[in-house]
C-alpha cells in the first residue's frame, strides 16, 4: 500500500505538468507564429515477482510474469508545427510562411534564431528587425525617403522611393530556412527557436525554393497560433479527470493503511 502512494503521486505529478502544458498554449492563442507543444509520457520501472518463462526453482515454463509497475515520468514534450491560421492585416512589413520555413534573425548574442512571426518593424536605422528588435537576417536596410515596399512569394524585396516613385528597385532578397526535425528546436521565448543537436543545422534558401522544401513568402498577412481552443480545453478536462482519479487512489491506500494500523491497536 505505501508503493500505491508513491506511485499515484507521479501520476499527479504528470498530470500537472499537463495542465501547466496546456495553460501555456492556450494563453498563447493569440500570439503570432506561436506553435503549441504536447508532452508525453512513459511507464517508470517495473518490480518483477516472477518472470515470463521457465522457472529455474520448479523447472516449469510460466506462461506469464508477475511485475508491478511504479508509476509514470515525463518523456518530453513536442512541438506541434502544423500552419497557423493566415490573417490578412493590410500591413506592408506584415509577412507570413506558406508552407515550411522560418525566417532567419540575429540574436543578442551573435547566435542565429529561428521565427515563424513575420510581424516586422523598422528601426532607426532604417533596418528590419522582429518586434522584439532583433535584426532579420540577410539583413534589409531600407532608405530614408522609402514610399512602397514589396515583398514578392519569392523572398524578393522592392522598394519606390521618393526620388523614383515610378520605379520599383530591389533591395534586398530575404532567406528562410527548414530543420530536419524542426521539434528538436529549442524555443527561448519572443517567438524565438534556436537549433539543437536533435533539429540539426538550418537549410537555408530562397522562399518558394522547391529543391529545399521551402514555403512562399505572403505580403500583408500573418500566420496566427495554431492553437485549438477547443481541443485544449478537451484536453484540460481528461487532465483534471486523471487528476482527480490519481487523488482517490491515494486517498484509498490512505484509509486501507488506517485500517491495517488499528488492527494492532
Amino acid at each position: 500500500m505505501i508503493k500505491s502512494l508513491y506511485t499515484a503521486a507521479t501520476g499527479m505529478k504528470a498530470q500537472q505538468f499537463y495542465v501547466d502544458t496546456i495553460s501555456n498554449n492556450l494563453a498563447n492563442v493569440n500570439t503570432a507564429g506561436f506553435k503549441k507543444s504536447s508532452p508525453s509520457f512513459q511507464d517508470l520501472l517495473y518490480v518483477t515477482l516472477k518472470a515470463p518463462g521457465i522457472d529455474n526453482v520448479a523447472g516449469v515454463a510460466n506462461p506469464v510474469g508477475i511485475q508491478l509497475g511504479s508509476g509514470v515520468k515525463l518523456g518530453g514534450t513536442t512541438l506541434n508545427f502544423q500552419p497557423g491560421v493566415l490573417e490578412a492585416t493590410g500591413r506592408k512589413l506584415d509577412v507570413a510562411i506558406t508552407g515550411d520555413g522560418f525566417f532567419q534573425v540575429l540574436l543578442p548574442n551573435g547566435v542565429k534564431g529561428y521565427t515563424r512571426d513575420g510581424s516586422f518593424q523598422i528601426d532607426a536605422d532604417g533596418r528590419l528587425v522582429t518586434t522584439a528588435g532583433y535584426i532579420v537576417q540577410p539583413e534589409v536596410t531600407f532608405p530614408q525617403d522609402v514610399v512602397e515596399i514589396g515583398i514578392g512569394p519569392d523572398g524578393q524585396v522592392k522598394v519606390t522611393t521618393a526620388t523614383t516613385p515610378d520605379q520599383a528597385t530591389q533591395l534586398a532578397q530575404l532567406q528562410t530556412a527548414r530543420f530536419v526535425n524542426p521539434a528538436g528546436l529549442s524555443a527561448t521565448g519572443n517567438n524565438i527557436f534556436v537549433p539543437s543537436d536533435a533539429s540539426g543545422q538550418a537549410i537555408l534558401g530562397n522562399p518558394g525554393d522547391s529543391s529545399t522544401g521551402l514555403g512562399q513568402l505572403l505580403q500583408n498577412h500573418i500566420e496566427r497560433s495554431n492553437v485549438e481552443v477547443v481541443s485544449e480545453l478537451v484536453n484540460l478536462i481528461v487532465a483534471q479527470r486523471a487528476y482527480e482519479v490519481n487523488s482517490r487512489a491515494i486517498k484509498a491506500s490512505d484509509e486501507m493503511l488506517t485500517q491495517a494500523s488499528s488492527i494492532l491497536r
